[in-house]
């Protein structure tokens, strides 16, 4: 009878084991669904008619461009996460524009070509003030637009993103640290480019990004950084830029701040590359007054007239004027002495900007440019604008009069 009460006993406890194991399996199951499907979904569009004049033998071009984009975010499962967005950059009817990639090179360019494509695609992992990513993401390493080495070229329709492995900390006390090795460099040219640098789109690389913030000064934040960059399949352009930036505000009075900026960067060959050593200087000093903002500043990248200072990963639109004509640096080297101001009007914000470019190397007038931006949101899903540029050549080789002009609408969920 003893033995036959403890056979049932045992059977009972192996039956509850299992059945509890099994109830942890399925409740895990539920949880990893609940996260694979209780996420959210991402969409956005932007229509924009762009059109540019210059003073030469092209013909002036004019695009009327959309650019879609559908992402999903899962919920979160043990910390991990996942990620796609996908993008499309379609041609809304006029070819009359060179956008690199459709043959039409008697226009000036436009450089958003069609085409559909996974901009992002990459697991997540979160545990604690840390996180990891893998796989295809956009990476920048300062607000929107200011990706002045490092960015995701957002002012174009295809925008840049890169393969990588990815880790972001904020363990320490008001210190961000951030690590990427990339693989690949996705380009807003798209998978019809093909270059001596650009294979169907792409650029391979083995590159280290370096990136720690400390915000606990009194001053302001300072971050240092350091780019090592070797490309697979044009070595000589390898490179490596090491640099610091100092930026940040004093309060006046509680209508009055003071704001400034200083920032240093060295660029030099890496592995193969047969790059100069250049140095980079930024300088700013304004301030805000009731919402207006007004600064000066002035951006120095060296050059010798073979080779100079070139942030090649950068969202490079942002800086040196909005009509692209310095989107790489002349080989002597380029200063530019700019003014901003920027506020609201009539719920409309305004940003003004003239720039006045000199080469670093003999002291070249390479021109002025003027910029105008005017935007409007409307909640936090749209916004509209105008944006104009007016650049005017100097005595710089190869520069022409140039005029760019854009309408644009925005909707993002």
């Amino acid at each position: 009878m003893s033995n036959t009460k403890t056979a049932l006993s045992a059977t009972l406890l192996v039956s509850s084991m299992s059945l509890g194991t099994l109830s942890t399996a399925v409740q895990a199951e539920d949880a990893f669904m609940d996260a694979l499907t209780g996420g959210k979904v991402s969409f956005s569009a932007r229509v924009r008619y762009e059109s540019v004049e210059q003073d030469n033998a092209l013909k002036d071009a004019d695009a009327l461009t959309l650019r879609t984009t559908l992402g999903y975010k899962t919920g979160s499962f043990n910390g991990f996460t996942g990620f796609i967005e996908l993008e499309d950059v379609s041609d809304l009817g006029s070819d009359d524009y060179n956008s690199t990639t459709n043959g039409k090179g008697t226009y000036s360019v436009i450089a958003d070509p069609e085409g559909t494509e996974v901009n992002q695609a990459y697991l997540g992992y979160q545990y604690g003030d840390n996180e990891v990513r893998f796989g295809r993401q956009e990476i920048f390493y300062r607000k929107t637009p200011f990706h002045r080495f490092v960015g995701n070229v957002l002012w174009r329709q295809n925008h840049q993103s890169y393969d990588a492995l990815r880790l972001t900390s904020k363990a320490l006390t008001n210190t961000k640290f951030e690590y990427a090795y990339l693989t690949k460099i996705h380009t807003i040219f798209g998978e019809d480019s093909n270059t001596a640098l650009i294979d169907d789109g792409d650029i391979d690389v083995e590159a280290h990004l370096l990136s720690v913030q400390y915000s606990g000064l009194p001053i302001g934040t300072i971050s240092t950084y350091a780019h090592l960059v070797d490309y697979d399949d044009s070595e000589a352009i390898s490179n490596k830029i090491i640099g610091a930036r100092l930026s940040g505000s004093q309060a006046v009075s509680d209508d009055v701040q003071v704001l400034y900026t200083a920032e240093y960067a060295q660029q030099d060959d890496y592995k193969d590359g047969t790059q100069d050593d250049h140095n980079y200087y930024l300088a700013e000093l304004g301030g805000k007054y009731k919402g207006w903002l007004a600064k000066l500043s002035h951006e120095v990248q060296e050059g010798d007239g073979t080779t100079s200072f070139k942030t090649r990963l950068g969202t490079n639109h942002a800086y040196q004027g909005w009509a692209d004509q310095f989107l790489t640096t002349p080989a002597q080297g380029l200063e530019d002495t700019y003014l901003t101001v920027a506020g609201m009007v009539f719920g409309t914000r305004l940003v003004v900007a003239y720039h006045d470019f000199e080469t670093n190397e003999d002291s070249i007038d390479a021109g002025d440019e003027l910029n105008i931006l005017l935007t409007k949101k409307f909640n936090q899903h749209y916004s509209i604008g105008v944006k104009y540029a007016d650049y005017e050549a100097g005595d710089l080789a190869g520069k022409v009069d140039t005029e760019k002009f854009w309408v644009f609408g925005q909707m993002s969920f």
